[in-house]
């Protein structure tokens, strides 16, 4: 069988808010079968679960916000982009603020946490949804197109490609495709950092937001270069930060895709949007799970081992 997992053991951090510049802990716990990922807010008077799901999502700007009533939690791409990657299932995160730490700006630092951790086989099969039919969604004409796209395909694959008009972006590779079944996540996409340009940053912050930026935890650059002293941790760093957004948000479906994703700058809200859009058509999916763990596809077998 086809297992889901938790945590082994707990695990913590401490960092802050990317947006807020808050102070803010995370511990990570394991959960039972069939939880799910819950985000819990323990900060407040009486602690608010927040489980994860595609509904969940209230605010995409620059970020996935989920929330449940007046309560959020911003910023849970990267995180659940590390459990997607690894193959998490069920997992309490309780949060002693409104945003997830950013840390180093990637999803590496959650996958050490998770592995520190370890994995544990639980006695009941991971449950996935598989896409039969071609969803798709767009925004934009000419130069201001977006769109992005699920297909069926046995086994998750994701293709990106971005158009930045900047000469460090334009240097690099801006098309990647990440295929589960061949690649390893923790190799060749959970250090790929968040990235911004300097002549946003009073801009965001006359807003309240990326208050908890800087070089520590993203790549920043002016109008010609990285500022960055060490450069890039990939050649094609600033797309693959794409993809490893994609899987996080993708994950917030609550269950593992079956499909293969691409987009064309594509982002939070148009990947909540694809969400959504999957779920209205019924007839575009179906959830299967694997008696024999043999006769399922490659990348997801052994998730414990993805490190």
């Amino acid at each position: 069988m086809l297992a889901q997992h938790t945590l082994k053991s707990l695990t913590r951090a401490v960092g802050v808010g990317l947006h807020s510049g808050q102070r803010v802990e995370l511990t990570l716990r394991p959960a039972p079968v069939d939880t799910g990922i819950v985000f819990r807010r323990v900060d407040l008077a009486e602690p608010v679960d927040i489980p994860v799901s595609a509904e969940a999502v209230v605010d995409t700007r620059l970020a996935s916000t989920i929330g449940r009533g007046d309560v959020r939690v911003l910023t849970v791409e990267h995180l659940m982009s590390a459990c997607a990657g690894l193959g998490v299932d069920n997992l309490y995160v309780d949060i002693t603020a409104e945003e997830v730490p950013i840390l180093d700006g990637s999803a590496a630092s959650f996958v050490y946490l998770l592995s520190s951790a370890g994995l544990e086989r639980q006695p009941a099969p991971r449950r996935f949804v598989r896409v039969t039919d071609a969803i798709e969604v767009r925004e934009g004409q000419g130069a201001d197109e977006k769109w992005a796209r699920l297909m069926p395909y046995e086994g998750f694959r994701l293709s990106f490609e971005i158009d930045f008009d900047h000469p460090a972006v334009d240097a690099t590779g801006q098309r990647v495709m990440f295929d589960l079944a061949d690649g390893s996540y923790a190799r060749d996409i959970a250090r790929a950092r968040t990235f911004g340009f300097t002549r946003d940053v009073e801009a965001l912050r006359s807003k309240g937001l990326a208050l908890g930026g800087g070089l520590d935890n993203a790549i920043v650059m002016d109008d010609y270069r990285v500022l960055n002293a060490d450069g890039l941790r990939y050649d094609d760093e600033f797309v693959k930060h794409k993809i490893l957004d994609a899987m996080g948000d993708l994950y917030l479906l609550g269950h593992p895709l079956l499909a293969a994703y691409s987009a064309f700058r594509s982002g939070h809200a148009l990947n909540n949007r694809l969400l959504r859009a999957l779920l209205a058509r019924r007839d575009a999916w179906e959830w299967v799970s694997f008696e024999d763990e043999q006769r399922a596809p490659r990348g997801f077998a052994q998730p414990a081992m993805a490190w």
